[in-house]
């Protein structure tokens, strides 16, 4: 798995499982966000806490250090407990006790669940291509490059199993948040294999299907590790991998199918 897709598809990961299921602009043509219910607690309306804690009420994103912490901290806590329990049964207030926060604090940062979702398979998105970026940025051989990209993709899934189940319920919850992600992906690695193949480091061939076999290799190893509990070692798993990658199954000219 050499580079993902980190430039002109990487913008299209973001906001686009929440405008492309059809709902309306927030506020309708004034564009305004909604105002969030009061605080059952206290009764207190978070769009006050918007202003006194110097957030954009316009927007939910922090102009504060520590906005940005709480906001993280949602998210963080987001990615917990869908990935646990699923998108249906996860509830805010679940969500927001796991952060630590109020329940009206969450509407000072996203407008409903369905925000946070699309968020975190956008945020999946950014941060693997990132991942997969910086280990195989140091390799002019795209076969190497494709070896310690996968290493670096079976690495994130180990260490975020949570978020790679939630891109996988994507495809359920949010069609296009889901679409979007693989595109992605997928437009940056064909680029990528394009350039490899006119370089002459890689025999040239399809790079839209070479991609998307690749891409897959990848994923179903990831689904063998969080979903299936697949207990093989990452660098076994990359090497054998690699390996059919790089040789295929053809038995080597000159050697026996048992040699």
């Amino acid at each position: 798995m050499g580079e993902a897709g980190t430039g002109r598809g990487a913008g299209r990961a973001t906001g686009r499982g929440t405008a492309a299921r059809g709902r309306k602009a927030p506020g309708g043509a004034g564009g305004a966000r909604p105002r969030a219910p009061k605080n059952d607690a206290t009764g207190a309306d978070p769009a006050s806490a918007v202003v006194a804690g110097g957030e954009d009420a316009a927007s939910g994103m922090p102009k504060t250090a520590r906005g940005a912490a709480t906001r993280r901290a949602i998210l963080e806590a987001a990615e917990r407990v869908i990935g646990r329990q699923g998108f249906n049964e996860a509830s805010i207030g679940s969500i927001t006790r796991e952060a630590g926060v109020a329940q009206g604090t969450f509407y000072i940062y996203f407008a409903s669940k369905d925000e946070v979702f699309s968020e975190l398979v956008a945020e999946m998105g950014r941060m693997l291509r990132h991942a997969i970026s910086e280990a195989t940025s140091g390799y002019a051989d795209r076969l190497q490059a494709e070896r310690e990209g996968l290493r670096a993709f079976l690495a994130f899934v180990s260490a975020h199993p949570e978020l790679y189940r939630i891109v996988q319920e994507a495809q359920f919850v949010d069609r296009d948040a889901y679409l979007a992600y693989f595109r992605t992906f997928a437009e940056g690695y064909r680029e990528g294999l394009e350039r490899a193949a006119s370089s002459g480091t890689i025999r040239p061939g399809d790079a839209e299907i070479r991609a998307w076999t690749l891409m897959g290799i990848a994923r179903s190893l990831g689904e063998f590790q969080v979903v299936f509990g697949g207990d093989i070692p990452v660098d076994t798993m990359v090497d054998v991998a690699h390996d059919l990658i790089e040789n295929g199954l053809k038995v080597d000219a000159g050697k026996g199918a048992g040699e």
